[in-house]
């Protein structure tokens, strides 16, 4: 997913939205049901993004509840993934948040931090879920999101292509990243496929550098080093130099469309990295049998580096007048079987294991794909916390700072220092 410098505003226009509601004071903090509503009939908005497959999924999901509770109605406020937070830090601002809401891992602590969403301890069940996962919508001690499904960015091969290349598919428990650029720029040079696509996600840049020892953020400052920065930048140039991805422009391009438009998804790459998820994306736009390997790693690595992600996380607004109903809708979404059989893994493998086994035989072939993948390395997973405040500028920084580099405007070392500086200032708190 691209972010923009859209971050940097939306960050902006929450923190005076903070401010406006708190001198404002209105709402009653989330706290009852509310009454209101036509014959105690009450409503709440549920904000989210994605594209038309989801929303298509969502609504047939919030039919399902309100079936099941006909004393709420739901209405759905969709918005694609450009627009989402700068929409959502408009609605925060005059005092118009809706009840509930979808949040990356990324804006979390922004959010929970400037006091916008309520604590859900209590509001519904959760003993069924992945505990371990549940955690990771936890912070400073409350529960203010829980998460909708899990996922690991990982490593998406064409079988096909590879096998058109005349090449075998990688060994992904002993591969590197040198051995990984030499396919890359072996199957390019048929002519069938372009080997690679290179992106700037910093979940690519927080696996590796786990590889070498480091930690992406060390609390509220950024614990790569610079050494780790030149060196991942050093695959993008060996990639591009080689001819195993396309070139800086090209990439960049590519870059700032989803799964559907990669060279994966329209059957001009063979190997591209992606999150577990969006597998059954890649396969349906591409129209091939997609497999999920572990990412290379570093010669001499103890660790993988990868780790087990929420796809997203469900939470509500802290001035929320339906706290009840909100609790019921977030509740039906994690943990009714009726739920997960609409949704499947759109937001994730489900992380309630009694809804994943309900559903299992539902998912279509590429969900099953994952979900055996995701079993097979999940003892090799690294659990995951939320970042500082500030993350969500993070991909949109590194972007500027890699394309600098990869675009020959900047020396390595000159784009690093540029990085660590602005990074460290997003995250400062």
């Amino acid at each position: 997913m691209k972010l923009g410098s859209r971050k940097t505003m939306w960050v902006a226009a929450l923190s005076a939205a903070m401010l406006t509601a708190a001198a404002c004071g209105s709402g009653d903090g989330g706290e009852g049901g509310g009454g209101g509503g036509d014959g105690g009939k009450v409503s709440i908005t549920f904000a989210y993004w994605g594209s038309d497959a989801r929303q298509k999924l969502t609504d047939q999901a919030i039919q399902k509840f309100e079936e099941k509770n006909p004393t709420i109605d739901v209405e759905g406020d969709f918005s694609n993934w450009d627009s989402y937070y700068e929409k959502l830090a408009t609605k925060v601002a005059a005092n118009d948040a809706p009840d509930v809401l979808s949040i990356e891992i990324r804006g979390l602590s922004e959010y929970a931090g400037r006091g916008a969403l309520m604590d859900l301890a209590g509001k519904l069940p959760t003993a069924d879920l992945d505990q371990q996962v549940l955690s990771s919508g936890q912070i400073d001690g409350k529960q203010y999101a829980i998460p909708t499904g899990v996922n690991a960015f990982s490593m998406v091969a064409n079988p096909a292509a590879l096998e058109k290349a005349k090449k075998e598919l990688p060994e992904d428990t002993s591969w590197t990243w040198d051995q990984w650029a030499a396919l890359a720029q072996e199957i390019s040079a048929t002519g069938s496929a372009t080997g690679a696509e290179y992106n700037f996600n910093p979940a690519w840049l927080q696996i590796y550098a786990a590889q070498r020892g480091e930690k992406f953020y060390d609390g509220t400052k950024i614990g790569m080093s610079v050494d780790t920065l030149k060196s991942w930048w050093g695959i993008h140039q060996k990639l591009i130099e080689t001819k195993g991805s396309p070139d800086a422009a090209k990439s960049a391009e590519i870059g700032a469309t989803g799964p559907e438009q990669s060279l994966l998804g329209t059957n001009e790459g063979a190997l591209g990295m992606w999150w577990s998820n969006q597998l059954n994306a890649l396969s349906k736009s591409s129209g091939q049998e997609m497999t999920l390997l572990r990412m290379p790693k570093l010669e001499g690595a103890t660790t993988s580096g990868m780790f087990l992600q929420p796809a997203m996380f469900y939470a509500a607004s802290a001035k929320t007048e339906q706290a009840d109903a909100a609790g019921k809708f977030i509740d039906f979404l994690v943990n009714d079987p009726d739920a997960a059989g609409i949704l499947l893994s759109d937001r994730g493998l489900p992380t309630n294991s009694k809804v994943l086994a309900a559903v299992k035989d539902k998912l279509p072939p590429a969900d099953q794909k994952t979900l055996a993948f995701i079993d097979e390395v999940k003892s090799e997973l690294s659990p995951i916390e939320a970042p500082p405040k500030g993350a969500l500028e993070m991909e949109d920084i590194l972007k500027r700072a890699s394309e600098e580099v990869v675009f020959g405007r900047a020396t390595p070392d000159a784009a690093a220092a540029k990085f660590l500086e602005e990074a460290n200032a997003a995250i400062a708190g």
